[in-house]
């Protein structure tokens, strides 16, 4: 199972939200590259960014932070937030993702992302189903939808995507443990995926039950920043994966 950082990023700055709330934002980092830098001086090997700012006004902003990222380390990094056009989209990619992380234009505008994936190939997406109550959710969590994350992931599996991530707003940032039954359900729905449980990560015993539950990575935030897993213990845990 892949351990993925993740590093939210607003008016540059690495934070946190609790629950998807923007008024709930606390600063981790003034320089995100300096946080970048210590998960790849840890091992880690994938990255998992996210543009705040660009989910909330529906436009990429924070694509300078990714060009620094992506220059300054080889870390694998997924983009996502506010990839709404081609011209988005093609930012993300000159600045160095590997990955388009998308939801939002999925839901909104299935055609123009079927589109993307018909150009790009469906392996240069990442698909978020991000879901509250087992009902999608966009623009930053702030939109519901009445999309259920099971019909959501079937739909674009059909299009060849098998990227996929899943988080439980409900739980995400509150450190309260992972959604393991509505991963379950998801895994057993659709066992082909390349499935990465994220949101609600607070030990290292909750990456044992993620990785014993099928996942094939996990994306951890908060944790990592209030220190209740070190990256020593990351460590140890990526050896033993």
């Amino acid at each position: 199972m892949q351990i993925i950082p993740a590093i939210d990023i607003i008016q540059g700055k690495c934070v946190r939200l609790t629950q998807g709330d923007y008024a709930q934002m606390k600063i981790y980092n003034e320089d995100p590259l300096e946080v970048a830098k210590a998960f790849e001086d840890a091992g880690l090997e994938r990255l998992h960014l996210v543009d705040l700012d660009g989910a909330k006004e529906g436009a990429v902003k924070n694509w300078k932070v990714l060009e620094s990222i992506a220059g300054k380390t080889a870390l694998q990094i997924d983009f996502g937030g506010g990839i709404k056009t081609e011209q988005d989209l093609k930012i993300v990619f000159e600045s160095g993702a590997i990955l388009a992380t998308l939801g939002s234009i999925a839901v909104k505008d299935p055609d123009l992302f079927c589109s993307w994936i018909e150009k790009h190939g469906a392996a240069k997406f990442l698909l978020g189903a991000d879901v509250k109550e087992e009902k999608i959710v966009v623009s930053g969590w702030l939109e519901s939808t009445e999309w259920s994350v099971y019909d959501f992931i079937a739909h674009y599996f059909s299009k060849g995507i098998t990227n996929v991530f899943c988080t439980d707003v409900a739980m995400d940032g509150k450190l309260e443990g992972p959604s393991f039954a509505l991963y379950k359900n998801i895994l057993e729905s659709r066992p082909d995926l390349f499935f990465i449980a994220s949101g609600g990560v607070a030990s290292l015993a909750d990456l044992e039950a993620l990785r014993e539950l099928g996942c094939s990575g996990a994306i951890i935030g908060k944790a990592i920043y209030e220190g209740r897993i070190t990256i020593s213990e990351l460590k140890r845990f990526i050896a033993s994966c």
